[in-house]
């Protein structure tokens, strides 16, 4: 009697504990950093707002760069939260480019306002590099494939 085809037949995969989408284990306690950030983030905000209140351009600066980030912020989570091969995975990954490259360009404008010209270049062009490489990442690379990890289909 062979036994090596019924045991191969039983073999279990080894399952993953249960885990979120961002790598951390999934837990039902609460997190008091995420709203310690926002409410510093608001309270910086709103600091700011009120030292360029008579400057029209710095208060619409302050508001962008605010809702941008909680806009940043919302859709980094739910890209995060979104499965592989979601339809919405692609407009959210255009999403938290679009904001980062806003969040970027908007920072680089005022430090290179304030620079000498040759810094302002540097300034520009490291802003430029960051976007590039964060199109790079998030729509050209690809991830290579580990073997061990794709099941061979003529082994199963």
């Amino acid at each position: 009697m062979d036994l090596k085809p019924a045991l191969e037949t039983n073999r279990q995969r080894p399952t993953a504990s249960p885990v979120a989408s961002h790598g951390k284990p999934e837990s039902d306690g609460f997190s008091w950093l995420q709203p310690l950030a926002l409410a510093f983030l608001t309270f910086n905000s709103g600091a700011a707002l009120y030292r360029s209140r008579s400057d029209p351009w710095g208060v619409a600066f302050v508001v962008t760069s605010y809702v941008d980030l909680l806009s940043l912020f919302w859709c980094l989570r739910r890209f995060e939260s979104t499965h592989e091969g979601s339809p919405g995975r692609g407009i959210l990954k255009m999403a938290v480019w679009s904001l980062s490259t806003l969040l970027t360009a908007m920072f680089s404008y005022r430090v290179a306002a304030m620079m000498p010209l040759p810094v302002a270049v540097v300034v520009w062009a490291m802003a430029g590099l960051t976007i590039a490489a964060g199109f790079y990442a998030f729509f050209i690379y690809k991830e290579k494939t580990n073997p061990i990890d794709v099941p061979n289909p003529s082994k199963v």
